[in-house]
């Protein structure tokens, strides 16, 4: 049993509601009347006369100020859906009876969408995402970046937290001011705290001269400590002091330094985990854990995957391309090392790629879901026994170079050939030994 929906144009509709409301007050103002004044009789004395009266009046006046209001937006949305963005999606509507309200609805919704998704190219020119996940991320930048609030960026190895924090920056009102970066990971456990706050001369071995910290350098701009929960517990402490009183003193010093700094960190770590096991200072995680964001990983935001791609394939120095066969592989696979990773399987492939197109036999083992082992038939029939043997040949030399690091002497042994007939090979097939190294 079919179930007929009928609409009412919106130019009739709005009206007869507003008649319907003049109506009902005209009758209840009548009903009053008569209770107040003891008359039944008088509240329907020409009432029916009264009420045609006022039902056509407040139809037209009506209709008049819908039509003014309306018409504009009818022409918004018929030279919206007339545009090549729109148009396939009306087409497919157009054998389907929709009523003003849910089409009005369903193009607005349509620019909203579009719309955010041209604000997040032009404030995030260097963070690549139109997913809906990375869409909420970018909300959460414009909203938080114009003030001073601490902010704590979570986000796995590999997500790109480095660049929410340089975004966070450049919206906020101290783009012109220092921007300062910081690993926790990268620095010594002895270094840290000089780096972090500076020295003064001779306050340890080796400190020939007076040195400005990190903080020191970033006053009235903003820092950024990247794997903030690495850092050790005694330098949380004077980190601490700097977050809640504003002052520092350098190493070997004692006179306190006022600054005026942004901070912004950024973990791949729980840090309640970490408090519980007393590797973190609970004071300082809810003086950092002010405004978090939280930055999916790539496994979440799969639809963001052929942009990436698209983005590093050209970055890269020849002409090349995914095969939908490879693409349909990268968006399936789960992507532990997230951006990171699919960056280096990009750059991986493109080396291995003879015929300027990546194959599903190109990507590492561990996302094509084979064996490591070279599968010379996977590239179909039109390819000769010789082609065949070059592709394993140079396949089997970028596997022994990646094994060894680069470095030619130790890919030879793992090879079983001597030096100099592996460098001939490596120039015969164009190998790049830098590209190669970077894919450690």
């Amino acid at each position: 049993m079919k179930n007929n929906k009928y609409y009412i144009n919106l130019y009739i509709l709005i009206p007869l509601i507003f008649t319907g409301i003049s109506i009902i007050g005209i009758i209840l103002t009548c009903q009053l009347s008569s209770y107040a004044l003891r008359h039944g009789s008088v509240s329907f004395f020409g009432l029916p006369g009264l009420i045609a009266v006022i039902g056509v009046l407040t139809f037209l006046v009506s209709l008049l100020i819908v039509r003014n209001i309306l018409n504009p937006m009818i022409q918004f949305i018929e030279k919206t859906n007339n545009t090549p963005i729109f148009r396939n999606k009306v087409a497919e509507n157009k054998k389907h009876v929709m009523d003003d309200v849910k089409e009005i609805e369903k193009v607005f919704d349509n620019v909203a969408n579009i719309l955010t998704l041209v604000e997040a190219r032009e404030l995030f020119p260097n963070v690549i995402g139109s997913s809906p996940a990375m869409r909420n991320v970018f909300k959460q930048i414009t909203k938080v970046a114009p003030t001073d609030s601490t902010v704590l960026i979570y986000g796995e190895s590999g997500t790109g937290k480095e660049l929410i924090a340089q975004s966070i920056y450049e919206q906020s009102l101290r783009v012109k001011k220092p921007f300062i970066k910081i690993n926790c990971v990268a620095i010594p456990e002895g270094l840290l705290e000089s780096e972090l706050f500076g020295h003064e001369k001779g306050s340890f071995t080796g400190a020939v001269a007076q040195k400005k910290g990190k903080f020191e350098l970033a006053d009235s701009g903003t820092i950024f400590l990247d794997e903030i929960g690495d850092m050790p517990l005694a330098t949380q402490a004077k980190l601490l002091r700097v977050l809640r009183e504003k002052e520092f003193e350098r190493v070997g010093g004692n006179v306190p330094i006022r600054v005026d700094v942004r901070f912004i960190a950024a973990t791949n770590k729980d840090l309640p985990k970490l408090i519980k096991k007393g590797q973190f200072r609970e004071d300082l995680y809810f003086r950092i854990n002010v405004f978090s964001i939280a930055l999916p990983p790539l496994r979440d935001r799969r639809e963001d995957i052929p942009l990436l791609a698209s983005f590093f394939l050209n970055k890269q120095e020849k002409n090349i391309t995914l095969s939908p066969g490879a693409l349909q592989l990268l968006i399936g696979y789960t992507w532990p090392g997230n951006i990171r990773e699919l960056k280096n399987v990009i750059e991986q492939a493109s080396v291995l790629a003879e015929k300027d197109i990546i194959e599903p036999h190109h990507l590492p083992d561990a996302i094509t879901g084979q064996t490591p082992s070279i599968d010379i038939f996977s590239n179909g029939n039109d390819i000769n026994l010789d082609e065949k043997l070059e592709i394993m040949e140079k396949e089997m030399i970028i596997y022994a170079l990646k094994k060894s690091g680069g470095i030619q002497v130790k890919a030879a042994e793992i090879l079983k050939i001597n030096q100099r007939s592996l460098w001939h090979r490596i120039k015969k097939y164009h190998i790049d030994i830098g590209s190669v190294k970077s894919l450690q």
